[in-house]
């Protein structure tokens, strides 16, 4: 039996209504792939906290979490990831990168241009979606 992984992503939208989006690195699984930062809840955390420590981690500053966006099943070669997606926005700091190999702040009508993780996909449809409410 594949091993099943929770994890949680961050949709960070800036004041211009772009996306963080994080690179994964030549050495990480699903290298070259583009994500919603995020990470592991550790046991006895919320989702909202696991998505604070993870970004304050990963990308070194603080985000408030907002409402949920996708909460999506996704079986790849060697793991099951269940990632619930949140809106958030950074409230103290500027995203750096450490664990990931680039940071890019995109339109949310550009998404579709990066080749995300087969995990965010649904939320990125339910972001373009969105974004071409009037």
């Amino acid at each position: 039996m594949k091993k099943a992984v929770h994890v949680v992503g961050a949709v960070i939208e800036n004041k211009e209504g772009q996306i963080l989006a994080a690179l994964r690195g030549p050495e990480m699984s699903l290298a070259n792939y583009w994500e919603f930062p995020g990470g592991k809840i550790e046991a006895g955390e919320t989702k909202q906290e696991a998505l604070k420590r993870e970004i304050l981690e990963e990308l070194g500053c603080v985000i408030e979490v907002f409402s949920p966006v996708e909460d999506t099943t996704y079986e790849y070669e060697k793991v099951v990831v269940r990632l619930e997606t949140f809106m958030a926005k950074v409230i103290e700091g500027v995203p750096k990168v450490s664990e990931h190999a680039e940071l890019k702040w995109v339109p949310k009508d550009k998404l579709y241009s990066l080749n995300w993780a087969p995990a965010d996909i649904p939320a990125i449809e339910k972001l373009s979606k969105q974004s071409h409410k009037i």
